[in-house]
């Protein structure tokens, strides 16, 4: 089969496996990454070319020169497929494949999985349940949402791929304060009615425009507050027949066929609102789920999502069939904090239903597995106890990890 040439593009040290097993199918890699990771431990086995991007700010690169680099390396290579790997890349791959004619999603389908305010339109105009939520361009709009909808209300960033950069507003007051320090970044923002309520995560695969695969989990410390509280961030698998899973499932499906999404992997978050009892949207992304939530999934299904979404790449560009195989019945359960040492002493957690501990400075990681749902609740629930008790750091070390 003829070897097929996958531009990936990362401004995060990630991707390992989506680039290790694209290789092993017979593929020709070339990673286009930040200036800043060039001593990261990429898998150089698996890649046969790189170029670095310096970078504006995080995250951040300057696009006409990310255009100008593909031009000169498309004069001498042809570039089958262009891969975001991570959420802050999805609009510069969008950008490569409509400039360069490249197949894959454009940029009018990517805003539906980037931009949080086109995401919540396009999802109340499909009648998919969404927290009440508005623009904030124009004065005379806030204000009447404000008189509408009581605080208190959630300031958002539009194309934040985490619970940075929220403010939790009680009052007018607070709101037109922190309109005032945005300045001229007022427009990447959304101004959204707070619903307390548990948080889920839906990671799935597509491949042509069918759902081939589900992992439905409840954040047991929901982002926003470890990312504003500080903590522990916990979460847990649910089972594949509960009455939980079965609604996320439904409401991940119409999400994802709503906003046209063709191929790939998915991370999408639902609360279920306490007061109301209902499932609401609230963000998706195309990419694979962040803050080793893979390592949950391959746990609990034995399905490894950066694997499989190689394998939907890999069979689109040779007009393969794919199929997944069938996931395995566990519960697992994910634990990450912040610590004061570099390096953590794992001996403290050892039990049966470690699955594995990941190494990330000043971190700890821990995955656990089990038949049994409340064991793995259990488990997580001691570790979180020793790391509060123990081990966390609420200041981040100057030592910061990139990833």
């Amino acid at each position: 089969m003829e070897e097929k040439n996958i531009v990936c593009i990362s401004c995060y040290y990630k991707g390992y496996d989506f680039m290790d097993e694209m290789k092993k199918l017979g593929n020709k890699i070339i990673l286009v990454t930040s200036e800043n990771l060039k001593e990261k431990n990429w898998p150089w086995q698996a890649i046969d070319e790189v170029f670095y991007m310096p970078e504006v700010k995080p995250s951040v690169w300057n696009l006409d020169h990310l255009v100008q680099g593909f031009s000169h390396l498309m004069k001498s290579r042809k570039v089958d497929a262009v891969i975001a790997l991570d959420d802050y890349d999805v609009e510069k791959a969008a950008l490569i494949r409509e400039t360069f004619r490249i197949p894959g999603m454009g940029q009018t389908t990517h805003r539906y999985f980037r931009d949080k305010l086109a995401m919540r339109q396009k999802a109340k105009d499909s009648g998919i349940n969404v927290p009440e939520f508005t623009a904030i361009f124009n004065d005379n709009e806030v204000d009447n949402f404000t008189n509408k909808v009581p605080a208190p209300w959630v300031l958002k960033p539009r194309s934040e791929a985490s619970a940075s950069g929220i403010k939790k507003l009680k009052n007018k007051e607070e709101l037109w304060e922190a309109l005032e320090k945005l300045g001229e970044e007022r427009h990447l923002f959304l101004l959204e009615s707070f619903k307390p309520g548990d948080v889920y995560h839906v990671d799935s695969l597509t491949f042509n425009k069918k759902i081939v695969f589900t992992s439905a989990s409840k954040y047991l410390a929901p982002p926003m507050e470890v990312s504003h509280e500080g903590g522990v961030f916990r979460t847990k698998t649910l089972g594949r027949y509960s009455e939980e899973f079965i609604a996320l499932d439904e409401a991940n499906s119409k999400v994802l066929m709503n906003f046209g999404l063709m191929n790939g992997a998915t991370h999408t978050e639902f609360i279920r609102g306490k007061e109301d009892g209902k499932w609401y949207f609230l963000e998706t992304s195309s990419r694979v789920g962040g803050a080793h939530i893979p390592d949950l999934v391959e746990a609990s299904s034995n399905i490894n999502i950066w694997h499989e979404w190689a394998r939907i790449e890999d069979a689109l560009l040779k007009g393969k069939n794919y199929e997944v195989s069938k996931p395995t019945g566990y519960y697992s359960g994910l634990i990450v904090a912040l610590i004061k040492d570099k390096e953590p002493d794992y001996n403290q957690f050892q039990c049966e239903e470690v699955v594995k501990f990941i190494p990330i400075d000043y971190h700890v990681g821990i995955v656990y597995k089990s038949k049994d749902s409340e064991k793995v609740v259990e488990r997580l629930d001691r570790a979180a106890e020793k790391i509060h008790s123990h081990l966390l750091n609420i200041i981040p070390p100057k030592e910061k990890p990139t990833a």
